[in-house]
């Protein structure tokens, strides 16, 4: 029902960002999200892998602050208003919404999101039959 993703802090300064990059492809970590939150002085990096025990393996050797944290991944329709669908669900609900992204998939178009109460908004999915993604879906088809 949930997927890992990792949470990375870094200083916002030229490069940094792509420092993390090149370390995740040095070690064949294949990226299929990625989203950054930024202020003047720092940013956070989230971001879907295809290895998240080595990422952050990695990433603690070149002493950045990495963690892992479970959080909802949904596919929902590439029609205009599935986003706000499956949103409304969660409002309706009464949870809040802490963070949200989607991204492309091959053919499927994926939502990613974190509630102030994860059991209850499992409970959502599970009563509005929501389709989940699971990280086995995210494996690369070559």
């Amino acid at each position: 029902m949930t997927i890992r993703q990792l949470s990375v802090f870094l200083e916002n300064k030229t490069g940094h960002l792509n420092e993390i990059l090149a370390i995740l492809a040095k070690n064949n970590i294949n990226i299929n999200a990625l989203t950054v939150a930024d202020s003047s002085d720092y940013g956070l990096l989230r971001m879907l892998v295809s290895d998240p025990e080595k990422a952050v393996e990695v990433l603690h050797a070149k002493h950045y602050s990495v963690r892992i944290h479970d959080v909802l991944s949904l596919e929902m329709g590439a029609a205009p208003g599935s986003m706000s669908h499956i949103l409304n669900l969660f409002t309706d609900a009464g949870l809040s919404i802490e963070y949200v992204y989607a991204f492309s998939f091959g053919s499927k178009s994926i939502l990613v999101l974190r509630t102030d109460n994860q059991e209850k908004a499992i409970e959502v999915i599970q009563t509005n039959r929501l389709k989940t993604i699971h990280e086995s879906d995210l494996k690369a088809t070559v």
